[in-house]
């Protein structure tokens, strides 16, 4: 039976040889490249920057960037119908967790610039609620293209605890590709539940029912 370290060692080996074999074919590559190649090259990487910074700055010119609290329904629809993906919290001001999830989505704004977020007094939107169906205070409405795509009710999926972290938001929030997110959409990121904090599996929910919930009640 072979031995486990010389499995891993043999495992390490090959692995470190396949990506020198990489480094090397890449560095063939530029070395076969003549002036023009390169400086075609170096344009292509300049106009692809170019191009991000312009999105950028498109986002940011409708609003991105920051976390704002938006007055009416009126301004909701006018808000989701400029931008692909909009993080919209439906808040009261008499719950607590409402101001925990304020944290997190103003950290999370500015770091996701792709991504709108905004925030909405539902006792001040009752039209709005009753029509995308919230009853849990607080929701975040997870839109893409102008279509409710999922919702994050309370913090069941964030733990079940007022401590989660701005990671586990952010992850739930790349669960339903509202954000670019970068991570493993499949496992919640490690290390960022406190003690006693109970994960749930994520599933899509359809929210029924009028008036309002205190999920901090």
């Amino acid at each position: 039976m072979a031995n486990p370290v010389e499995i891993i060692n043999k495992v390490m080996e090959q692995t470190a040889k396949a990506v020198e074999e990489q480094v090397d074919a890449q560095l063939s590559k530029l070395n076969e490249m003549d002036d023009d190649d390169l400086e075609r090259l170096k344009e292509r990487r300049l106009e692809a920057l170019k191009k991000a910074q312009k999105q950028k700055q498109e986002w940011l010119a409708k609003g991105h960037g920051e976390y704002r609290e938006i007055s009416s329904e009126r301004d909701f629809f006018g808000e989701v119908k400029e931008s692909k993906n909009v993080v919209c919290h439906f808040y009261r001001n008499s719950t607590f967790r409402c101001k925990v999830l304020d944290k997190h989505l103003a950290i999370l704004a500015k770091k996701h610039v792709e991504t709108k977020f905004i925030k909405l007094n539902a006792e001040k939107a009752p039209f709005l609620s009753e029509r995308l169906r919230i009853k849990v205070i607080p929701t975040l409405a997870l839109l893409l293209d102008g279509k409710t795509k999922d919702y994050v009710v309370g913090f069941t999926d964030l733990g079940n605890t007022d401590e989660f972290s701005t990671e586990m938001l952010e992850w739930r929030l790349g669960c339903a590709d509202v954000i670019n997110y970068s991570g493993n959409p499949m496992e919640p990121p490690t290390g960022t539940q406190k003690p006693g904090s109970k994960f749930t599996k994520v599933e899509k929910k359809t929210i029924r029912g009028q008036g309002y919930d205190s999920d901090s009640d």
